[in-house]
């Protein structure tokens, strides 16, 4: 879709200039020193930075968090299907697809395009507000008594179910849609697992008869994506708010910025302060704090103090969370003398440090085990501050010590706190009990469990769980068995975490059937197996060899809603075809596939390879059909296990055709392909095939070596003919290869009794500026002068002497010693 400039929004924005030129100017400023250079893209952000724009409680910052929404496939999201209604008063086919998502997608991109290069997009256009329409929108958060409004959960309960969508069950969505509230509408986007559901959903109430967004809806719609590395679809809610003149402030593109970070491109994170200049919004602290913590996490220290400079000039002054990134960034770079620097010109710039400022310093320095300077540090706090260690920060402490294996020195913190009459609590101690037993110092977690427990401080779940897991790791399965037994009788009952790390020392103990028997009476005690425990056991079945059980575990698994990963499905299948069981490994993966479980090619592959070993040739095809039927692409492993099994069982043919539909597919020949293909070909004497495929497979990836293969390939099947023909191919490139090449063919010439031929090769070598082996060339000399040709034997020895290799007394030395020989 081609991009227009609307001529209205560019007279309002011009308007605007004339009206408030400072502020305009106070824009132009800020932008002036991003004219070059771009952050490093290969850094996250963090959203627990930003100031009076993110409610940073409700962020997901965990890996899995990240990458839960990634790994949907939006296509088989069961969206919600058309009604059928095609009256006005349904404007469009009610889904939950986006009909305008491809055009958004080629207007940003277009947009994106004309900001790399510096073109005005005129896409954003400045809107005129007034301070108490600034003030709601900045109040944007989500509200939980609107969560668990009865109109809100209905409406999340209907769109959970979009797989089994009906006319009916849409009719009750679109009448609920006009019942809520805009909040109510917020909560609901901010009620779905998944945010790629939010969007669509937001999408297709927007297309519904009589029904505009509130203002609060779009930043909530902001807010849930900025959650996500979903950035083209926070681009386009942005370019929806202004077509229809929703007011856009800094809010709003602090959202779109942190969704590029979470995405890792900090490229188009810093652009987007472009197109808050382009659309003439000014900047607040909120954007320069998240702009500055995008270059802190890019290693781009040196222009986040430039943008520091650049937000005085504009008259924004930096808060404490502005100087607590760039102590951050500081502490990064090893910097830690800077960082206090920083903190002490602080004050001198009306700006006091607060603990965190300490606190990120302290974080570097426990993570380094530099004790002496955190108690340095500590004093100063004290001293410059005002600010006093409290249970905080002996609980912050403990803690950065523990995370880093530095379990001694956090004891010693946590006595000092006691002794200070600072309480610590059970989170604290497990956290210390928790670094000892990953450290295998089983016995000394006991002893703090102990002392624990005399100090009054009851151990909770989490405590007894990472001593059992200690003993586990230990292979102390009964140890571990007897601290449940007193969990229980203390009144902390084990959860399935307890119950699974229990498992995992059974089964590492070889124990796994008893594992198993433990999983079947999980109803009995009164825990629920969940997705890992299953994984666990089903490992432990593995590699005890019970296969049939291990199958079961992981049927018993789709059963109940949980879907192993593909390694998981491909560690079952492989042991399976180990056992010659290959059928049962294609039934095993079909029925995970039928249940919707994550089966990749690399299955697919797994059993085709196992098809082969049985040298199945055709059942392997006919998988390698069902893969592109179940859109599972093979790759050039799974081509190369069929190719070759072809040219084992003499298909030629068939392993020709194969190999030239894996090229059409554009799957580039792997070196094992090459291997495979030569030795199959030579040892059926189809060398003029193979010629050609090779031609074929050459023309996709160059592979320097593959006629040094061929000719060794045939001298080690004894042809030796069709080798030497080759050699003017090898020896185009006269590299150590070739000659490696040429002295194998020799040395299988002087083994067939051909000394001839391999004076032959021996004299193409020099031609070409290759040395052949003294050594080689002397047996042949004798082997000459044994059959009468001495001549020969004398013209291959001058060669050497021509080259310095040898000497003229040597040569005849040589020559004389052969023919004492003959």
């Amino acid at each position: 879709m081609a991009f227009r400039l609307v001529k209205e929004p560019t007279f309002k924005l011009r308007s605007q200039c004339y009206a408030h030129p400072l502020c305009c100017n106070r824009v132009s400023t800020f932008f002036s020193s991003w004219s070059s250079g771009n952050p490093n893209p290969s850094s996250l952000i963090d959203p627990y930075l930003y100031a009076e724009c993110v409610d940073t409680a409700k962020f997901d910052d965990s890996e899995r968090g990240h990458d839960r929404v990634e790994e949907v496939d939006v296509k088989k999201l069961g969206l919600l299907s058309s009604c059928g209604n095609t009256s006005d008063e349904h404007r469009e086919n009610c889904n939950f697809g986006d009909p305008d998502e491809d055009d958004e997608s080629e207007e940003v991109e277009e947009a994106e395009g004309k900001c790399e290069s510096d073109d005005d997009l005129g896409v954003l256009n400045a809107v005129n507000s007034t301070e108490s329409q600034r003030q709601n929108l900045r109040s944007f958060g989500g509200d939980e008594d609107e969560s668990r409004h009865p109109l809100v959960k209905e409406t999340c309960r209907l769109i959970s179910l979009r797989s089994s969508w009906t006319p009916k069950l849409e009719n009750e969505l679109r009448h609920l849609l006009k019942s809520l509230k805009p909040r109510q509408v917020s909560a609901v986007l901010r009620g779905q697992n998944d945010e790629r559901i939010a969007l669509k959903f937001f999408y297709w109430a927007d297309r519904q008869w009589r029904y505009r967004h509130d203002p609060i809806v779009y930043y909530a719609m902001l807010e849930v994506l900025s959650k996500t590395k979903l950035y083209d679809g926070a681009q386009r809610v942005l370019r929806l708010m202004l077509r229809r003149g929703i007011e856009l402030q800094p809010q709003a593109f602090v959202y779109v910025m942190i969704s590029y970070g979470r995405a890792g491109n900090m490229v188009k994170a810093m652009r987007v302060l472009f197109l808050m200049q382009k659309a003439g919004i000014e900047p607040d602290l909120s954007i320069c704090n998240t702009a500055i913590y995008v270059l802190v996490k890019g290693n781009r220290l040196e222009k986040a103090l430039r943008l520091l400079s650049r937000m005085r000039v504009i008259g924004i002054e930096p808060n404490v969370v502005t100087y607590n990134c760039l102590i951050k960034g500081y502490c990064d770079l090893h910097l830690i003398d800077n960082a206090v620097s920083l903190i002490d010109e602080m004050p001198f710039k009306g700006c006091l440090p607060d603990k965190v400022s300490y606190y990120t310093v302290m974080g570097f320095l426990c993570k380094e085990n530099r004790i002496k300077e955190v108690r340095e540090l500590m004093e100063k706090m004290l001293k410059d501050s005002k600010l006093l260690p409290d249970q905080v920060t002996y609980n912050t402490l403990i803690h950065m010590l523990s995370k880093h294996g530095h379990c001694e020195e956090a004891v010693v913190f946590l006595k000092e706190a006691e002794e200070k009459g600072f309480l610590v609590d059970k989170v604290g101690y497990s956290a210390i009990i928790n670094s000892f037993c990953q450290e295998g110092r089983i016995d000394r977690a006991k002893e703090l469990l102990g002392e624990m427990i005399t100090k009054g401080c009851n151990p909770d779940v989490v405590t007894y769980t990472a001593v059992v897991h200690g003993f586990c790791r230990m292979g102390e399965v009964d140890e571990a068995k007897k601290l449940m037994q007193v969990m229980n009788r203390q009144g902390c009952k084990p959860n399935t975490i307890s119950y699974t790390a229990l498992l995992n020392g059974l089964c590492r103990s070889g124990k796994s059937s008893e594992a198993r028997e433990m999983m079947n009476s999980s109803e009995e005690e009164w825990w629920t197996p969940n997705a890992i425990t299953y994984s666990v056991v089903m490992h432990g079945l593995r590699r005890e060899g019970k296969l049939s059980e291990a199958c079961d575990v992981v049927k018993e698994m789709v059963n109940k809603g949980f879907h192993p990963t593909a390694v998981e499905i491909n560690l079952v299948i492989q042991s399976l075809c180990q056992e010659s069981r290959v059928i049962d490994a294609k039934n095993f993966m079909e029925e995970c596939l039928h249940k919707g479980c994550a089966v990749n090619a690399v299955n697919f592959s797994t059993v085709i390879h196992g098809f082969c070993q049985k040298v199945d040739v055709d059942a392997a095809i006919s998988l390698l059909d069902d893969m592109y039927l179940s859109d599972r692409r093979p790759d050039t492993v799974t081509y190369t296990t069929i190719i070759n099994a072809l040219a084992k069982k003499g298909r030629i043919e068939e392993a020709i055709e194969l190999t030239k539909k894996m090229l059409q597919k554009g799957l580039v020949p792997s070196p094992v392909t090459y291997r495979s293909v030569i030795h199959r070909f030579c040892e059926q004497s189809r060398v003029e095939d193979l010629l050609k495929l090779l031609e074929k497979m050459l023309s996709r990836k160059e592979c320097r070596t593959v006629y040094n293969q061929v000719i060794e390939k045939l001298c080690s099947f004894g042809n030796l003919d069709e080798a030497y023909k080759l050699l003017g191919k090898v020896l185009r490139t006269a590299s150590r290869f070739d000659a490696s090449t040429c002295h194998m063919l020799m040395r299988s010439y002087i083994s067939k009794g051909i000394p001839l031929l391999s004076y032959k090769v021996a004299c193409r070598m020099f031609n070409r500026n290759l040395i052949p082996d003294l050594k080689l060339c002397e047996e042949v000399c004798k082997r000459l002068m044994i059959e009468g040709k001495a001549d020969e034997a004398n013209k291959l020895m001058l060669r050497f002497v021509e080259r310095g290799c040898i000497s003229p007394q040597q040569q005849n030395k040589i020559c004389k010693a052969g023919l004492h020989i003959s």
